[in-house]
């Protein structure tokens, strides 16, 4: 390309382009680019991913369940060789705590709240993560039903966060070790 050609060249790339501009006025005004003196300052470095957390927040919510009411112990422990009371008074009490637990974190609330066994319709476009269709589903919505659950769905997530270090993430429930 003649000195011409790259003369208009540069002429129209100067007005599209601010880094090339500022190079092209450096180069004018007598200073030479080099390593050391860049045309533009580098952009400033990118921050640093955020670390992914070492615990899953299902591990933590097993822990919370089994740190407040037992459950882990009394599903893990075999109930053959008890006596019907004597399982229903163990739990009563887990029952009571694990429900404590999944309401601090979950807030669980009814996705439909008419009562079961009432009449419903099922609108077109409706979101089938909030309605299982059963029985005699044919053609498209609406479609007209009896309510057989009300389903759940959580208004808060407020697992507790992580501090541990990466070994215990998958710690449920730490050893208790009665020193002597």
């Amino acid at each position: 390309m003649g000195k011409l050609g790259l003369a208009f060249k540069s002429f129209f790339r100067v007005f599209g382009n601010e880094e090339f501009a500022k190079s092209v006025e450096q180069l004018l005004s007598g200073k030479q680019l080099t390593a050391e003196t860049p045309a533009t300052p580098p952009p400033p470095p990118k921050p640093p991913a955020p670390k992914k957390p070492a615990r899953s927040d299902a591990v933590s919510l097993l822990s919370a369940l089994q740190r407040e009411a037992r459950l882990l112990d009394f599903l893990q422990e075999s109930i053959a060789e008890y006596e019907d009371a004597q399982i229903g008074a163990a739990v009563r009490d887990i029952h009571r705590d694990s429900a404590a637990v999944i309401q601090r974190m979950f807030a669980p609330a009814a996705v439909v709240t008419d009562d079961e066994g009432a009449s419903l319709e099922i609108p077109a476009g409706y979101d089938p993560a909030e309605f299982r269709l059963t029985g005699n589903v044919a053609g498209d919505p609406p479609h007209q039903g009896t309510l057989q659950h009300h389903g759940w769905k959580a208004t808060r997530c407020d697992l507790p966060q992580w501090t541990g270090g990466d070994a215990a993430a998958n710690v449920i429930a730490p050893a208790e070790v009665d020193v002597t």
